[in-house]
């Protein structure tokens, strides 16, 4: 069993998902304080000085911070933009290397065999 995990925790393909989590972590505290403390200050002065972290209703006991979720919501627009931009870059990439014509491979040593008694057969004639 711990071969079986050693052999699954060390694929490719589980390091690469646990890099892009970490560094998806990273990313998104980097764009919550891009949005909480550029973007949504500068929006709240534009809308006549509303700081929308402040904005809550308050139904009895309960408080509704309604505010927070706007800034969640812009957190996550800047996100999925930068991710569609991310992969489309990497789309291009992938696009030229792709259109780049490969070098026809080597004749095998039986296609060159092959042809040699091919070209002996025709001097022969």
């Amino acid at each position: 069993m711990l071969q079986e995990f050693k052999k699954f925790a060390l694929k490719g393909n589980v390091l690469d998902l646990a890099i892009g989590v970490i560094i998806g972590g990273a990313f998104g505290k980097i764009v919550t304080s891009l949005v909480n403390d550029l973007l949504m200050p500068i929006i709240g002065l534009l809308l006549g000085g509303v700081n929308f972290s402040g904005l809550q209703w308050t139904i009895g006991d309960a408080v509704i911070t309604y505010g927070a979720f706007i800034q969640s919501i812009v957190d996550f627009v800047i996100i999925a933009f930068s991710i569609f931009l991310f992969i489309k870059a990497i789309t291009r990439f992938k696009k030229k290397e792709e259109e780049k014509p490969s070098a026809p491979p080597e004749p095998s040593k039986e296609e060159l065999l092959l042809t040699e008694i091919r070209d002996i057969l025709k001097e022969q004639k």
